[in-house]
C-alpha cells in the first residue's frame, strides 16, 4: 500500500519525501522494524520513540511518521526516508494501521466491551450467545484472542492500533461476521482503536483502578466515554449498567440502546435471584416480560455479566430465546471465580479480582456459598495505583474471616512496602503476612477446615509472577492443587 493511501483521514502537517513509497508493514518499535516498514514514532514516559528514529531508518524504514519539532530528515535525500509530521502521532498510528489492514471494522459487527470489572466474562457471554446463534465469531480480550474457535496469545487486554486492526482483518478473512473485544481505558487514552467502528458498546462499572495513570476518576471515566462518545457507530447501540453511578451518567446524556441493573427503572432486570454454588437462576425482566435464566457462573457480580451480554445480544437482533441458550452454554471464565477441586472438603476459588470494588464482590460471594469461614489470600501489583491498597486491606480484613496478604506481581517495587500500604487499611488484625505467595497458599490451606471456604484473589488466569523485572511460571490454580493435594497426602 503506497504512503499516501495509509495517510488518508490523518491531520499531516508537514511531508518531507515522496509519498509513495509502498509500505510493507507497519512499526512503532525500532527493534522490531522491517525493510519496507512505515515507523511511527510514539511519545512515552519512560522510552519516546522520536529517540529511535535512527535505528529504524537502518532497519530498512522507508517511511517516518512524527510528532512535535526536533526530528533531524537531515540525509533524507540519501536514504530515501520520507518523514511525515503529524499533530498526534499516537491517533495517527491508529490511523495508519485502519487504512493498511482495510478498514476491517467496517465489515465486522464490532461489539466492544469497556469499564473496571466484568469484561472477560461479559465478552465471553456475548460470543457464546453469537455463537448459538449460528455466527463465527472473534474475540479480543484478556485471557486470549479468538478467531473462531482457535486461540492466540494475549499480551495486552487490547492491543497496540496495528495488531488490533490485524486481528479484525484476520477475523473478516476467516468468515466472522461479528466479533467482540474488552477495551480498556489505556486502549481509549493512547487512541489505540481510534478509527474503528463500533455498532454495540458495552459499559460495565467504573471504581478505583489504574489512577496511577488516569491520575483521578474523572479522567479514567473520559477515557471510558470516549468509547461511547467518539468510536460508536450513528447507528449503533449502548448497553450500560445503569445501577453504576458513572454508567448513569453516561445513560443520562441520552444513549440509544439499553441499560441493565436491579434498579426498577432499567431496561433489563435481573429479580428472585438464587445464587448456589452450582450456579445461578433468576428472572430476567424486559419491557413487562419474564424470562427464566441459568448459567454456571455463581455470584451477584455475575449477574450484571450475564445482564449485559443480554442488552448486547438484543442491541445486535439476536432472538430471547437464543441469548437464554448462549447464556447456560456458557462454561466457566479461566480465573474468574474458577473452582479448584482435587478431593478436598472444603471450597477453593481462584479469582482475579483486583479492585477494591472487585474484591469486596468476590468476597462476598464467597460468604454466601459457605457456612464455615471465608480465608482469602491476596496483594497488590507494584507500580500501579498504590491509593487502592489500603482500601483493599480494610474490604479483606472487614469482610474475611482470614486474610493472608502477600504478593501479587511486584514488578519494580519492594514486596514489603506494597504490604505495608495494604496493611494501613486494615480494619481487623484477622490477616497473617507472608511475601512468598506460594508460602502464603500453603498457610493458607494449613489455616482451612471442613465446610470453609478458600479464596485465592489478585491473578485469576495469569500464569507467572513479575518480580523484580523479571516474569517466572507461577499459576494459582497449578499451586493451589498441588498444595492441597500435598496436605491432603500428608493428613
Amino acid at each position: 500500500m503506497r504512503l499516501g493511501e495509509i495517510m488518508q483521514s490523518m491531520n499531516i502537517i508537514e511531508l518531507e519525501g515522496d509519498e509513495r513509497p509502498d509500505i510493507q508493514g507497519l512499526s512503532y518499535d525500532s527493534r522490531t522494524t522491517q525493510p519496507g516498514d512505515l515507523f511511527v514514532a510514539l511519545p512515552g514516559g519512560h522510552v519516546n520513540g522520536h529517540d529511535f528514529i535512527p535505528q529504524a531508518i537502518e532497519k530498512g524504514a522507508v517511511a517516518v511518521m512524527y510528532q512535535g519539532q526536533g526530528v533531524s530528515c537531515k540525509g533524507q535525500e540519501k536514504t530515501g526516508t520520507a518523514f511525515v509530521r503529524v499533530a498526534d502521532s499516537r491517533k495517527a498510528l491508529a490511523i495508519a494501521a485502519n487504512n493498511f489492514y482495510a478498514r476491517p471494522s467496517q465489515g465486522l459487527h464490532l461489539i466492544g466491551v469497556t469499564g473496571t470489572n466484568g469484561k472477560t466474562t461479559t465478552t465471553c457471554l456475548i460470543k457464546s450467545i453469537l455463537e448459538q446463534w449460528g455466527k463465527t465469531v472473534g474475540l479480543i480480550g484478556t485471557i486470549q484472542h479468538m478467531i473462531g474457535h482457535e486461540a492466540y496469545a494475549s499480551i495486552h487486554t487490547t492491543p497496540e492500533a496495528p495488531e488490533f486492526q490485524q486481528l479484525l482483518q484476520r477475523m473478516r478473512a476467516a468468515g466472522c461476521t461479528h466479533a467482540v473485544a474488552e477495551v480498556s481505558s489505556h486502549a481509549l487514552a493512547q487512541q489505540r482503536v481510534e478509527a474503528t467502528v463500533f455498532r454495540t458498546v458495552v459499559f460495565t462499572n467504573l471504581t478505583q483502578d489504574h489512577l496511577d495513570f488516569h491520575k483521578t476518576m474523572e479522567d479514567y471515566f473520559l477515557a471510558k466515554a470516549g468509547l461511547f462518545s467518539r468510536l460508536l457507530s450513528d447507528d449503533g447501540q449502548a448497553v450500560i449498567n445503569y445501577d453504576d453511578a458513572y454508567g448513569r451518567r453516561l445513560w443520562e446524556e441520552g444513549r440509544r440502546g439499553y441499560s441493565y441493573g436491579l434498579d426498577a427503572a432499567a431496561d433489563i432486570r435481573a429479580e428472585d435471584i438464587r445464587n448456589t454454588p452450582a450456579g445461578l437462576k433468576f428472572s430476567v425482566c424486559i419491557q413487562g416480560r419474564i424470562y427464566p435464566a441459568e448459567s454456571s457462573l455463581i455470584g451477584l457480580h455475575n449477574v450484571y455479566n450475564i445482564l449485559a451480554a443480554i442488552g448486547a445480544g438484543l442491541a445486535v437482533g439476536v432472538p430471547m430465546e437464543v441469548i437464554l441458550m448462549g447464556i447456560s452454554s456458557a462454561g466457566n471464565v479461566k480465573g474468574r471465580f474458577e473452582r479448584v477441586d482435587v478431593g478436598q472438603p472444603f471450597l477453593a476459588v481462584v479469582d482475579f479480582a483486583h479492585t477494591e470494588d472487585a474484591l469486596e464482590r468476590t468476597i462476598q460471594t464467597a460468604r454466601a456459598l459457605t457456612e464455615g469461614r471465608v480465608i482469602t489470600v491476596f496483594g497488590c501489583g507494584g507500580d500501579r495505583d498504590r491509593g487502592k491498597r489500603p482500601r483493599m486491606g480494610e474490604v479483606a480484613t472487614r469482610l474475611s474471616d482470614l486474610v493472608v496478604i502477600t504478593s501479587d506481581n511486584p514488578r519494580s517495587e519492594d514486596p514489603g512496602a506494597i504490604i505495608r500500604d495494604i496493611e494501613a487499611g486494615a480494619v481487623r488484625k484477622n490477616y497473617l503476612v507472608e511475601p512468598d505467595r506460594k508460602k502464603a497458599i500453603l498457610l493458607a490451606v494449613q489455616q482451612t477446615r471442613k465446610e470453609d471456604l478458600l479464596l485465592i484473589a489478585g491473578k485469576g488466569h495469569e500464569e507467572y509472577q513479575e518480580t523484580g523485572g523479571k516474569k517466572q511460571n507461577f499459576s494459582d490454580r497449578e499451586v493451589l492443587q498441588e498444595t492441597i493435594r500435598h496436605c491432603m497426602n500428608r493428613a
